[in-house]
């Protein structure tokens, strides 16, 4: 553990990724105790520009974007976790099973993976989204559904290339039925290159996430989705540019954060890399 923390606090990008996420998560967790309803409407101040009492001023509705930012740091940020927590526990599970049983199994779960990979990722998301209602919970199930089969076929590899190694030889040579070999041998050193790959798509949920509420199968108004507070306030572009501009940087601000610690748990990780 020190040798892993003394190579990752030498990597500049992974720090600053580290940084931002730690920032974000503060903010998401601390923030809407202090920041103000991001329902509340005020048509006396619509289109604000930024100033006391509205640090990122006010949108169309006269609602406070500063507020609106913040509680949609917790709703994105949730949003990715819960996409990757989904996606990974599928993709690592239907992996796990086609590398380590092979055969007539590896061949059928490969095929529906390939079946998934046969579709652009975000035109079945919208179509699952469509399918199933425009909501959050929605858009975490069509992401997570478009986004497992990166898993299965990362976790897949590693455990071809594991399962004849000479601890998994060992442990059948004991004895060990199936089910030991793949969930106490073969999975815990498979995780490595999930972790960072894991690390990677929570970013890239939050963006498809905010890409699906922008154009209406995701977050509904009035709730304050960064996706959707961009398309509610992108006719307000000319007059009011702050009130969609805030919640923008918020999802690149999100994504750096996570490529870049992405890019720093891949050169810590990887041996190849060090």
């Amino acid at each position: 553990m020190r040798k892993f923390l003394r190579r990752f606090f030498r990597n500049p990008g992974a720090v600053l990724g580290l940084a931002l996420l730690i920032l974000l998560i503060l903010v998401a967790l601390l923030g809407p105790l202090v920041a103000g309803d991001p329902l509340e409407q005020n048509l006396l101040e619509r289109l604000k520009p930024p100033g006391p009492g509205h640090p990122l001023g006010t949108d169309q509705l006269g609602r406070d974007v500063w507020a609106r930012v913040v509680h949609g740091a917790r709703i994105s940020l949730g949003v990715g976790f819960g996409v990757v927590l989904l996606a990974s526990f599928l993709g690592v599970s239907v992996g796990l099973l086609a590398g380590g049983l092979g055969g007539v199994w590896d061949n059928l779960l490969m095929r529906l993976t390939d079946i998934f990979f046969a579709f652009p990722s975000l035109i079945l998301a919208m179509a699952i989204a469509a399918a199933l209602g425009p909501n959050l919970t929605n858009t975490v199930i069509a992401v997570a559904l478009v986004t497992w089969p990166i898993y299965a076929r990362l976790v897949r590899a590693q455990v071809l290339a594991l399962r004849e190694r000479e601890f998994v030889e060992a442990a059948r040579a004991l004895g060990a039925g199936q089910g030991r070999i793949l969930f106490r041998h073969l999975l815990p050193n498979a995780l490595t290159p999930v972790l960072v790959q894991a690390s990677y798509e929570v970013g890239a949920a939050i963006l498809t996430a905010a890409g699906l509420s922008f154009i209406g199968f995701g977050a509904q108004p009035p709730t304050p989705e960064w996706g959707a507070m961009v398309a509610e306030t992108r006719n307000y572009m000319a007059e009011a540019p702050w009130a969609a501009t805030a919640p923008a940087v918020g999802i690149l601000l999100t994504v750096l954060a996570f490529n870049l610690l992405g890019d720093g748990l891949r050169d810590v990780l990887d041996p190849r890399w060090r």
